[in-house]
């Protein structure tokens, strides 16, 4: 793609490396064919292409954005489908990434947006507030039809009392440190990232992880410090907020692997795996930190990219069928593919793929509360690829994807390691019955 920047421009050097992504497209198109946005809509402006070319404007112009080009920005889930389909590997992520940054601090958005936008970022990342939050929207739920009428966000807030559970899970106070009861002076020792919203949701997730690793020799830390990834709010654009989170996590990660060690921090939601394998990139030009980051990402790890080669036993093993669903942070974002499935079918279970796994099921950090048509219409698609499969329970391993497809759907969603800790002789997982 030929641009057009001014030379004093492209001085700065995040600019150049900006230019460098949009010199590398070569508007072929593949993108358009695995872009969820475009699949739905079919509208050019609504799939990597054509953002790519209206970021390119922005970028060189250096204009202020309107609100006709805010939208399509928005309507992007950052799935990351067009670069695994992309031939010529252009990075979108960062161009879009950097744009809503962009859009975030020019203030185009109308005070609305902003409220609702600054809500979500303050809520979210803070477990206490987002217990309160899900209380009062069980309060706020018979006045679902008022809400909705709210000028300029009721829609998304209605999302909200929506995708709500119905109740407050208990909240159980947990150990700094699970020990194995392995013998001997030597020990392996992992880190488990607690994070914000899916402590929240479904706390039993990160509590059948532990139990899978203890047994199979590792002592488990929940490090002191660390707290919600920064994903959610850098995918909001703002960045300030996001990198706060993202230097805390590392200061206390840090601070094991250099005392006691560990060996891996295993991070149960995708999502915020693929943000905190990323930290090298977002935190390179942090004072004092580039180095640190670099560390912490080169040791994150998803549970099934860390289990598949190890010597699990299955004593219990469960000749179910389930429907797995790649998350798009796991298969897109991660690059994780096969090892889910192979620990699920080592575990006994006959797992079948849906049509169009490649395609998102519109949970996507906020996505389903910020742009909620969307976002159910993919929902749907997803629900029914996967209910033609007949399964017996369907499993994911990112938790906005357990909350949006089990919001709709007939079978049980669990997360992939709640089934293989059952299979191992854990419970069996609480969704189930």
């Amino acid at each position: 793609m030929q641009t057009h920047f001014a030379p004093e421009r492209l001085a700065d050097p995040k600019l150049k490396s900006l230019e460098k992504v949009l010199r590398s497209c070569v508007h072929c198109g593949f993108c358009t064919a695995t872009c969820p946005t475009y699949v739905v809509h079919g509208d050019e402006r609504d799939s990597p292409r054509g953002r790519i070319y209206l970021i390119k404007d922005l970028l060189e112009t250096n204009r202020a954005p309107t609100p006709e080009d805010i939208a399509p920005i928005d309507h992007c889930l950052s799935c990351n489908s067009c670069m695994t389909t992309c031939p010529s590997g252009v990075d979108y992520r960062r161009l879009v990434d950097h744009a809503r940054e962009q859009i975030e601090t020019s203030q185009a958005r109308g005070p609305a947006d902003r409220f609702l936008r600054g809500l979500l970022g303050f809520v979210l990342p803070s477990p206490a507030r987002f217990r309160l939050a899900i209380f009062l929207a069980s309060l706020a739920r018979p006045l679902r039809p008022l809400v909705a009428g709210v000028p300029g966000i009721g829609k998304q807030m209605a999302a909200m009392l929506d995708l709500a559970p119905r109740g407050l899970k208990p909240q159980v106070q947990k150990p700094y440190e699970r020990r194995a009861p392995a013998p001997g002076a030597s020990r392996r020792r992992v880190a488990l990232l607690t994070g914000c919203a899916q402590d929240v949701l479904a706390p039993e997730i990160n509590e059948a992880t532990a139990r899978v690793l203890n047994r199979l020799g590792f002592d488990v830390v929940l490090p002191k410090g660390e707290g919600c990834c920064g994903s959610l709010t850098h995918h909001m654009g703002r960045e300030a907020d996001a990198k706060a989170y993202m230097r805390a996590n590392v200061d206390a990660w840090m601070r094991e692997i250099d005392g006691a060690g560990l060996e891996a921090i295993v991070v149960t939601a995708s999502g915020c795996g693929a943000t905190i394998k990323d930290y090298a990139h977002l935190l390179a030009d942090e004072p004092g930190y580039a180095d640190k980051a670099r560390r912490v990402a080169a040791i994150a790890k998803d549970p099934t990219e860390f289990l598949v080669d190890l010597d699990l036993e299955f004593p219990t093993p469960q000749k179910l069928v389930v429907a797995y669903h790649a998350a798009c942070t796991l298969q897109h974002g991660q690059k994780i593919t096969e090892a889910p499935k192979r620990l699920l079918q080592r575990a006994g279970f006959i797992v079948r793929t849906p049509a169009e796994s490649h395609l998102c099921c519109g949970s996507a950090g906020v996505y389903n509360i910020l742009q909620s048509d969307t976002a159910n219409a993919l929902k749907a698609r997803k629900l029914k690829n996967l209910e033609r499969l007949k399964p017996d329970v369907i499993a994911a391993g990112n938790i906005g994807c357990l909350t949006q497809i089990g919001s709709g759907a007939e079978a049980p969603v669990v997360h992939t390691l709640e089934l293989v800790d059952w299979a191992m002789g854990g419970p069996k997982p609480a969704a189930m019955g």
